[in-house]
């Protein structure tokens, strides 16, 4: 269905509403189709100047894509894949990189859960991508708890981070406020979530070439407001630690350290998988050295190789399904993931020239 996305235009600006509140906004092909369609009718049409994303509830902009379906169409052929399944990473990366580079200003209010896919929608390209954060904001990409991997663009906007904070957020998956999400660089201003209502009615009231700017200097008055950064504080401790050689150098050198705040980050990842942690940590050291279309590419990649393996399929079923919060992950133990798993993830699904993204720029 989708009636999840609602549009409108009010005085120049696009607005795009999700309301899918019961699954708070997670994606459904639908959603990804319906959302690719309406910005690139606006891209085109010159009565467009900028474009809103919002959402009707206050409990989450989006909370990624929809997991139920990964595992359902995941267990539809035995090498764990469905033409469905393909078309939504191949079209929700896709609109991740038409988002990435939209030529019109592009507002993302990320009031609430913002994690997974969610991130993919929120993320504007840094020529015109304006971010607003809440206190309300719950941001994460939490991937590695399911048995995926940081993608959506993960492995560029992670690994651009400062310092060894994308590797933090990518591998423990932990979940940052919005003094935080200012800090890394994942957000752009502050509105309390009591201002919202006055920011809508900016939006509505004010010419879309001028709506940017205007909100940055409504939000100016709110800058201090976020509060303090705890990634900031702990900056100097997590670049020591997250800066290992290997995902067992960074756990190994975490345990001989008590600062709480580490000894959290240890935990989380003792929790995920062993080999999609071990994934994500070569994904970011490569997504370093790549632009936006290579790294949404190799994301691509990276997908059909964990479904070939299995991997986000136990994480779903333990976590969403059954529930029982007892993945069997394979391999169990970080000690038997081999240099030769890793690798199997990178290597090409497709020739480049069969490649599904292999027209991004």
């Amino acid at each position: 269905m989708t009636d999840h996305v609602l549009t409108r235009v009010a005085n120049g600006t696009g607005i795009i509403t999700l309301d899918r509140p019961k699954a708070l906004n997670s994606l459904s092909l639908a959603m990804v189709r319906r959302l690719t369609d309406i910005l690139l009718a606006w891209r085109d049409d010159a009565s467009v100047c900028a474009v809103v994303l919002t959402s009707s509830s206050e409990k989450a902009l989006c909370a990624g894509g929809d997991i139920r379906f990964f595992h359902e169409a995941g267990h539809a052929t035995p090498t764990g894949g469905s033409a469905l399944l393909e078309d939504f990473f191949t079209e929700e990366y896709a609109l991740n990189h038409l988002i990435h580079f939209y030529p019109k200003p592009y507002v993302s209010i990320m009031d609430g859960v913002v994690m997974g896919g969610g991130m993919g929608i929120a993320q504007g390209g840094p020529e015109t991508g304006l971010r607003i954060v809440t206190e309300r904001t719950k941001m994460a990409m939490p991937e590695v708890n399911i048995g995926l991997f940081p993608d959506v663009g993960g492995s560029h906007f992670l690994s651009h981070a400062p310092g060894q904070l994308g590797n933090y957020l990518g591998l423990t998956g932990l979940t940052i406020g919005a003094a935080d999400a200012l800090y890394v660089g994942l957000a752009d201003v502050f509105v309390p979530g009591a201002q919202l209502g006055e920011l809508n009615a900016l939006i509505e009231s004010t010419p879309g070439a001028q709506l940017a700017d205007a909100i940055r200097r409504f939000a100016a008055r709110f800058a201090v407001d976020a509060g303090q950064s705890v990634l900031e504080t702990q900056r100097a401790a997590i670049d020591a630690h997250f800066g290992a050689s290997s995902v067992a150098a960074i756990m190994a050198s975490l345990e001989k350290d008590e600062n709480p705040f580490l000894q959290k980050a240890l935990a989380a990842m003792r929790q995920r998988s062993p080999l999609m942690m071990c994934v994500t940590w070569e994904m970011l050291q490569r997504g370093a050295a790549l632009d936006v279309a290579d790294c949404l590419r190799m994301e691509r990649s990276l997908v059909r190789r964990n479904f070939e393996h299995g991997e986000v399929l136990e994480g779903v079923r333990a976590l969403v399904i059954d529930k029982d919060n007892a993945p069997a992950w394979n391999p169990p133990t970080l000690d038997a993931v081999t240099p030769e798993m890793v690798e199997r993830f990178f290597e090409p699904v497709w020739p480049d020239h069969a490649h599904p993204l292999r027209h991004l720029s």
